[in-house]
Order: C-alpha cells, then structure tokens, then sequence
C-alpha cells in the first residue's frame, strides 16, 4: 500500500511504518502470495498476526504469544475487514489489511485496547492453514 510499509518474513512477526493518512476504504494487498488451499466463508483458519492503529501503536499481535489464533472466517465471528478481506486468499499468504472503523470495531472503538472509534486498523496476516 502507498502509505503503509511492511518489513520482515512470512511467519515473523513484521513492523510497520505509515505516511500520510490512512484510507476511508478497506484496502487489501497480498504481500506474498501463498500457493496452499483457497479459504472459503465457513473455513476455521490458522494464522499469525499483528494488529497496529495507522500511524499508533501495536495493540494485539499473535507473534509473541507464539500461538497462531484460529477462527472461523466469513461468518461474522471477527471483524468485517477480516472477513471481507481474507475469504478467497491462499493458504501461505501474507496478507496486509487497512481497516477503516466501520469494518473494524466502529464508532465504539475497543477502549480496553486503546482503540478509538475513529481509529484505522492496520492487520498483517499471515495464513497457516485451514481445517
């Protein structure tokens, strides 16, 4: 994405760097396409993350736990931008997502996660697997 640099290798935990302001649109980008198995609506999905408000700090990242989370997708079980942005990618890929508040949390943000209600998310993903 023009305004968000990614670093680091499939399956480590990446850093981010940001310009100018983030999209009012969810922007997905394949950092590293993947050539497993296609993800569908209703697959329970593996993977490692790292969660980060555009131009804040990190609030959640799979990573450092050393647990991949797993969860079914497509469903409406996390957010939106996960799951409008996830379905139909590949097993393998490292997938970059701009979540604007509406696909994210929306105006009630997750205070506890020092997430504002007008706050862009920022996801890498890398998926693992599918069950």
């Amino acid at each position: 994405m023009e305004n968000i640099t990614v670093s680091g290798d499939f399956g480590r935990k990446p850093s981010l760097t940001f310009e100018n302001t983030p999209s009012d649109e969810l922007l997905v980008e394949v950092l590293n396409e993947g050539d497993g198995q296609v993800v569908e609506a209703g697959d329970t999905i593996h993977c490692h993350y790292l969660g980060q408000i555009f131009n804040g700090g990190v609030f959640d990242n799979s990573y450092d736990r050393g647990q991949p989370l797993s969860f079914q997708i497509g469903v409406g079980m996390v957010i939106r931008g996960w799951d409008d942005g996830l379905v139909g990618q590949r097993v393998g890929s490292r997938v970059l997502l701009s979540i604007p508040p509406e696909y994210g949390y929306g105006a009630r943000g997750v205070p506890q996660a020092g997430i504002g209600g007008t706050d862009t998310l920022v996801f890498v993903t890398d998926i693992l697997g599918v069950a």
